[in-house]
């Protein structure tokens, strides 16, 4: 009997045999995880809740999403795609809500939901799933591999490596056999350290559309704009982290970011709202009077970086302080000294270099029968549910054709 080897007990794992058993159910099928419990970043994820994937139903701008990966994985979502994972989980009995941003999370509101279909899925299905059992190298023999395990080794006729994301390279050193390139792993999604700004003393406060960009970068990050204890947060900060993920790092995480705190707004739009503010609220006080889509404790503290008097009058501020908060609003410059990243949902830029792998099959160009799945590879999203869908994505493949005869 064929034997598929699947390296990793996660989400693309998963994915991976239950695809391989489908397309060939006379194979034998197993899953090897190292830690104590299976699909464990699934568990996690999105707050206990598992944002299996988001409403960008198409493949084009699907793919749009990835910082790293996006023509790869633009080929691989003609065949599984956003799409087929609603169908494939609801066709399971897993509901499914979309929200008002695109992400789609289980009408339970629990990852539990998850991970019960796929342990279901594996018991029906005869998929052997086996935990404490690291791989600490695969060895290419003549019609197979060897896999050294600690005190052993077995032989599979095929292997689908899906042990994801590492946050250090020697994660991928029990790889060292097969002579893939690996792109060096650098930290993906993170929040920004800023301890030197005094923003920081209105956590929690939120700004629903903002855009971020890195002082002298063009790359932006757009959405919501969460302030924390330690800086700043929330969508529009994730995404500009994913896509500055390598610029980031070589800067160290020193740098400088601009805001504006009215999303994508204009300068002549805004001097007009200025114009008309004054003209039709002139005797109100500035502070008592937010004429902006920002919270009012946000507006005050504006005002005061600014150096201007909360309790003035609108008629009476001025033509310089119209300009300085005109750039303020538009242009906020704040200093990162550092990030902070999520320790279990870690996501990195890095894996396997995507030149050697077919995006048709997800097969190894340097060794036949051997694949790879999820983020193993050098592929990372954007938060809102696109590093699994690239996991269901990458592993529906992987395992349809490590199954193939």
């Amino acid at each position: 009997m064929t034997k598929i080897a699947i390296i990793g007990g996660g989400a693309a794992g998963f994915f991976a045999a239950i695809s391989a058993k489908i397309e060939n159910p006379d194979m034998d099928v197993r899953i090897y995880e190292r830690t104590s419990k299976f699909l464990g970043k699934v568990k996690i994820s999105g707050g206990g809740r598992c944002n299996v994937t988001n409403a960008t139903f198409n493949n084009r701008l699907l793919a749009a999403n990835y910082p790293r990966g996006e023509k790869f994985l633009k080929k691989a979502f003609e065949q599984f795609n956003a799409q087929d994972t609603v169908q494939w989980f609801e066709s399971r009995g897993v509901a499914l809500k979309t929200y008002p941003d695109g992400c789609i999370f289980p009408l339970s509101n629990e990852s539990q939901s998850i991970i019960n279909c796929f342990l279901a899925e594996s018991r029906i299905l005869g998929i052997q799933t086996i935990l404490h059992r690291g791989v600490d190298a695969i060895i290419p023999l003549e019609g197979g591999f060897e896999l050294k395990f600690k005190e052993e080794s077995e032989f599979a006729d095929r292997v689908i490596v899906t042990v994801g994301g590492q946050p250090k390279s020697t994660g991928f050193d029990f790889l060292s056999e097969l002579t893939h390139t690996i792109i060096s792993p650098q930290p993906s999604l993170f929040t920004f350290n800023m301890p030197h700004e005094s923003i920081r003393e209105f956590m929690g406060l939120v700004v629903e559309k903002a855009t971020l960009r890195i002082e002298g970068q063009k790359l932006l990050g757009q959405g919501p704009l969460l302030i924390t204890h330690w800086g700043m947060s929330g969508p529009a900060v994730l995404q500009l982290s994913a896509w500055g993920a390598r610029i980031l790092a070589d800067k160290e995480y020193q740098f400088a970011i601009l805001v504006n705190w009215l999303d994508q707004e204009k300068e002549p739009t805004l001097r007009e709202t200025f114009a008309e503010t004054m003209k039709v609220h002139g005797g109100k006080m500035l502070g008592n009077l937010n004429p902006f889509p920002i919270p009012a404790r946000l507006w005050n503290f504006l005002l005061t970086k600014n150096s201007i008097d909360p309790s003035s009058r609108w008629v009476d501020i001025g033509q310089k302080n119209i300009n300085k908060l005109v750039n303020c609003l538009l242009n906020d410059r704040y200093r990162v000294q550092g990030k902070t990243t999520f320790k279990e949902e870690f996501v990195t830029a890095g894996g396997v270099d995507l030149s050697e792998i077919n995006p048709h099959s997800m097969e190894s160009l340097r060794h036949p029968g051997l694949f790879f799945a999820g983020e193993v590879m050098d592929i990372d999203g954007i938060t809102g549910g696109f590093n699994f869908q690239a996991a269901w994505t990458t592993g529906f493949i992987a395992g349809k054709h490590a199954a193939l005869e």
